[in-house]
């Protein structure tokens, strides 16, 4: 990775848009220690303390959350405007129809998301405002109230355009960094908290050690199933096109094992983050509150209520791999290509049964992965159940920022090949 960097930044277009994500991601920063005027943050600091369900907030956001920033609500109501608009697309005819245009296609779709995130993000706003930190609010009058509704959805909607801006000029996917920016945000405060966990005997050594061991093992699980790829073999039939002959070559479909990368992990957070969102216009400490605290939060206090969290987080993992891997791969227009150009996989007819083939391939490996990412997802609660640690990073955090970093990495490596196959054409 580091090799891969270094060569990287020889390049100067490669330099520049590096320095230009890095520049953007600087800025995200920045407005994190922008507070919205009008909000009292000790009081909100409390009330995040007091409430464990926040601390899903807390953390995507990158400790904007609990500080009240300009971005607190974070890049959350894109990514559930997002999971709307897709499950749309395969509701509504017509959006499947806009979907199959091509670019001019893509480019309304984002277009209405973006309408559907800063509609989400005034809800948020007003929910947030209005009914969990309604104590905070140093002065209640509608233009207060009206400030720090705008303030938010501003914040939401300047990171949407920062998101979109790294993605087109940048390296890698904008809203993707965004995320693992806030949570790698946290290290230091984490690394703190151990320490001094260490030197006033809260947390013990051996804990520590089994810990990092168990990390370690996380981070390399996710390597594995981010890189492993089932190749399915392809040969081309022999053409003669006038005195010359094409094809006859082999070649394979990659089909990874986990297609759809950290994509399910995000949804499935921001799907659960709901009724946590449905809860703050009735407050921490109304009858749903307390429901969504207890039943419906990763840090519940409730035994029964961490193992009904992780079932549904599982669930909805499992869930969002199968869906996005449908949209994202589709055996029936690979198998039609193929069968276009000549190209059969050995001993299975060209058509549907290809199609029906790689389709129960996807399927079982699509399995394993799906099942992997659930568990991945899960097993550093029950870790840290079992050695005392209260460390912030869930494997959910983990996942994001592995898989984030994969995809980027490569992202870098397919800009710097494309480069030199330029070099040797010239």
């Amino acid at each position: 990775m580091i090799s891969t960097l270094r060569n990287a930044w020889k390049i100067p277009e490669l330099r520049a848009k590096i320095l230009y994500t890095l520049f953007m991601l600087a800025i995200f920063r920045l407005g994190s220690v922008i507070p919205v005027p009008g909000i009292n943050i000790d009081i909100v600091k409390a009330l995040v303390e007091q409430a464990g369900f926040l601390s899903f907030f807390d953390l995507f956001s990158g400790g904007n959350f609990g500080n009240m920033t300009i971005f607190a609500l974070s890049i959350t109501p894109y990514i559930t405007a997002s999971i709307i608009i897709q499950l749309l697309t395969i509701a509504i005819p017509s959006l499947e129809e806009l979907a199959k245009e091509g670019e001019e296609g893509k480019k309304k779709i984002t277009q209405y998301t973006r309408y559907v995130t800063i509609v989400l993000a005034l809800i948020q706003a007003a929910a947030i405002s209005i009914g969990l930190f309604g104590s905070a609010l140093i002065a209640k009058d509608a233009f207060s109230v009206t400030v720090v509704v705008l303030t938010l959805t501003a914040g939401t909607a300047f990171l949407m355009w920062l998101g979109e801006q790294i993605t087109e000029k940048g390296i890698g996917n904008g809203i993707s960094l965004i995320i693992f920016a806030g949570i790698v945000s946290r290290i230091p405060s984490t690394i703190a908290q151990t320490y001094y966990g260490l030197k006033y005997g809260t947390i013990g050594i051996l804990s520590l050690i089994v810990f990092l061991i168990f990390v370690l093992i996380i981070v390399a699980g996710v390597v594995t199933i981010t890189e492993g790829t089932r190749k399915i073999p392809v040969q081309y039939a022999k053409r003669v096109v006038g005195r010359k002959m094409y094809g006859g070559q082999s070649s394979h479909i990659p089909l990874k094992v986990n297609q759809s990368g950290v994509v399910p992990v995000i949804f499935a957070s921001s799907l659960l983050s709901f009724p946590q969102t449905i809860a703050m216009f009735m407050g921490a400490d109304s009858g749903l509150g307390r429901f969504v605290a207890k039943w419906l939060s990763p840090s519940s206090s409730s035994a029964g209520g961490v193992i009904i969290y992780s079932l549904l987080t599982a669930v909805l993992i499992i869930f969002f791999t199968y869906f996005y891997t449908a949209i994202t791969f589709n055996p029936g227009e690979v198998a039609s290509n193929m069968k276009k150009n000549g190209g059969f996989i050995p001993g299975i007819r060209p058509g549907k049964p290809t199609s029906d083939y790689l389709s129960k391939v996807l399927n079982r490996i699509t399995l394993a992965g799906a099942v992997f990412l659930a568990a991945i997802a899960l097993l550093p609660a029950a870790i840290m159940q079992i050695t005392g640690m209260n460390i912030s990073f869930g494997g959910t955090a983990i996942l994001i920022v592995v898989g984030v970093a994969l995809e980027t990495m490569k992202q870098i490596e397919a800009q710097m090949l494309m480069r030199h196959y330029q070099g040797f054409l010239k």
